[in-house]
């Protein structure tokens, strides 16, 4: 009797399973497929209100769903502003409970890069997607620990290269793989402009300052994506103009890389000089870039006469950038620029540190 009663409750509870699997499935099945997704913005300085704010009134695949914020005046401004619900505003000390929130199905990390991967792997472990502004993170380290964090949660990352979307750049990128001028030879590459602050992030070594990680991925993505390769050792001076305020962290800084076709690229960036611009020097011919990273449209021309000058399909870059990643999410396609990208440029972040340091060339 003992042993039948166990059986018996045994098959109601395997019935039991069953039922609310079944349930859940047809709950599934049948709630309507999202056409939108939710994004909250991590940070509201300069460029989630001036850029990334005004981007997704101009979103076709996602929405402003929610903000983070550790300063409540902009909470009331941004609520307003944006009509963004009360259970849809965290700080930075209730941001783990938008984890129960299904508005939000992307955080948009846009903090200092030195908090870059706490809030990346909480989002992670929210169960929510996460797109990371650049630089990615201060280290290669901290760069695999939010890569691992979305894998092991099962999200997706995607790193803020807004230029990696602009049609301008594609075209030059597509020139090099299709050969068009032959091997890539020669490349100057520098991203730069002046910046007349002294109490900034990108002053403070803690949060992840210098010119490097901030303008210089810049110039270093231009000659990665000029040669559509990774380099295999690298050489780099660092100099500052004005000490009595990057005291902590470099102003300027140029590297010299090459490449495992024997291309070579001289490469530029700088808080202390204005310039944006990109030269490929290929057997054949040319392509000259400038401005090669800018917000409000990116040209060129070609040695044969073509001019690199695609029309943007919407007012600003990171539109581009937002719905070509929600897309992806939405259609469970490969992100454009996942956390490995990120990761890519880091590595030589940390080389071109550890060159100067050394006074030495080091090998990737």
């Amino acid at each position: 009797m003992n042993i039948d009663r166990r059986k018996f409750v045994s098959h109601l509870g395997l019935l039991s399973t069953a039922t609310l699997i079944s349930a859940n499935s047809l709950i599934g099945a049948t709630r309507p497929k999202k056409t939108k997704l939710g994004i909250a913005l991590v940070g509201l300085g300069y460029y989630s209100k001036d850029l990334l704010a005004p981007a997704l009134l101009d979103t076709e695949y996602c929405y402003l769903a929610g903000i983070v914020t550790g300063t409540p005046a902009k909470a009331v401004e941004w609520k307003a502003k944006y009509n963004i619900p009360d259970k849809n505003i965290y700080n930075y000390d209730n941001f783990d409970q938008i984890a129960n929130n299904p508005d939000i199905d992307v955080v948009y990390v846009v903090l200092p890069p030195s908090m870059h991967r706490e809030y990346v792997v909480r989002a992670a472990k929210a169960g929510k997607h996460v797109f990371c502004e650049k630089p990615m993170a201060p280290t290669v380290a901290d760069c695999e620990a939010m890569i691992k964090a979305c894998k092991d949660n099962k999200v997706k990352l995607s790193i803020g290269y807004r230029c990696q979307h602009d049609p301008n750049i594609q075209a030059y990128m597509k020139a090099t793989k299709e050969g068009k001028f032959g091997k890539v030879r020669m490349i100057n590459s520098a991203a730069g402009y002046f910046d007349g602050r002294s109490n900034h992030w990108k002053q403070n070594k803690a949060l992840g300052g210098g010119v490097m990680g901030d303008m210089g991925v810049y110039a270093l993505q231009g000659a990665r994506l000029a040669t559509g390769e990774e380099p295999i050792n690298v050489i780099a001076q660092a100099s500052t103009f004005r000490p009595e305020i990057y005291k902590e962290v470099e102003e300027t800084m140029m590297f010299q890389l090459e490449f495992p076709s024997g291309a070579r690229a001289a490469c530029q960036t700088s808080f202390g000089v204005n310039m944006n611009h990109l030269q490929i020097q290929y057997e054949k011919g040319w392509i000259r870039m400038e401005p090669q990273s800018g917000y409000s449209g990116n040209k060129g021309s070609m040695s044969d006469g073509t001019l690199i000058n695609f029309p943007y399909l919407k007012k600003m870059q990171q539109p581009i950038q937002l719905d070509n990643d929600c897309k992806a999410l939405l259609d469970g396609t490969d992100l454009l620029v996942p956390g490995e990208e990120g990761l890519r440029d880091i590595r030589v972040v940390e080389a071109i540190y550890k060159s100067v340091a050394t006074g030495r060339m080091i090998n990737l």
